[in-house]
Formats: structure tokens, C-alpha cells, sequence
């Protein structure tokens, strides 16, 4: 049974760190325009639009590099006509490390500054 477990774990982090590969990026020139806005509020320190930017985000997919918990930080990137958060983000590492998402975690481009 360990092995099973041990196995489908495997399955499921490499299934996981396909969806983000180092040489995948957006620059950030080519990022929407509220992306843009999104990364420069994050660069200043703020103040975010929503309750929940800036909390962590836990990585549990293992979609982006394997960090320590509390390591990456999400923010909101506003989609026009939405009425909810939308599904754009910016997830934030060590300052200069950035990642977009235009599908709600499922995949992540790195932001190339």
C-alpha cells in the first residue's frame, strides 16, 4: 500500500511541475495591462484591492518550483466583467521572482523582467 501511495504521489507531483518549466516566461511587456498594474502594486508595496492579496499561497499542486510554506505570496490581477476575483493571478517569491496565471493555478508562466 506504501508503495502504492508513494507511487501515485510521484504521478501526481510530476503531473504537477509539468504544467511550469523554467524556459516558460511572459515578458513583462506582454503581460495584460492589469497584470502590469497587479505587478507594480506588488513592486510599491501596495495598497491591493482585495482582502485576500498578499496572503500565502501553498503550492500544493507543486506547480512552481518547491519552496518552503509561507514562501510565495498571491496576488489578484482584476479581470474586467468579472464579479468575482477571476481566475488571473500573480504569485510572488523572493523579490525579482514572479509568476502569472491567466487560468487559476493550472498554469504558470514565469515573468520575465
Amino acid at each position: 500500500m506504501k508503495q502504492l501511495l508513494a507511487l501515485a504521489f510521484a504521478l501526481c507531483f510530476a503531473a504537477g511541475a509539468a504544467a511550469f518549466s523554467a524556459g516558460e516566461g511572459i515578458r513583462t511587456a506582454d503581460l495584460p495591462s492589469e497584470a502590469r498594474a497587479t505587478l507594480a502594486l506588488i513592486k510599491s508595496g501596495g495598497p491591493f484591492p482585495y482582502e485576500k492579496d498578499g496572503t500565502t499561497f501553498g503550492n500544493r499542486e507543486g506547480r512552481l518550483p518547491p519552496e518552503r510554506r509561507g514562501y510565495y505570496r498571491e496576488f489578484t490581477v482584476r479581470t474586467p466583467g468579472s464579479r468575482d476575483r477571476g481566475a488571473r493571478r500573480i504569485i510572488a517569491g523572493k523579490p525579482g521572482e514572479y509568476f502569472y496565471t491567466d487560468d487559476h493555478y493550472r498554469t504558470f508562466r514565469r515573468i520575465l523582467e
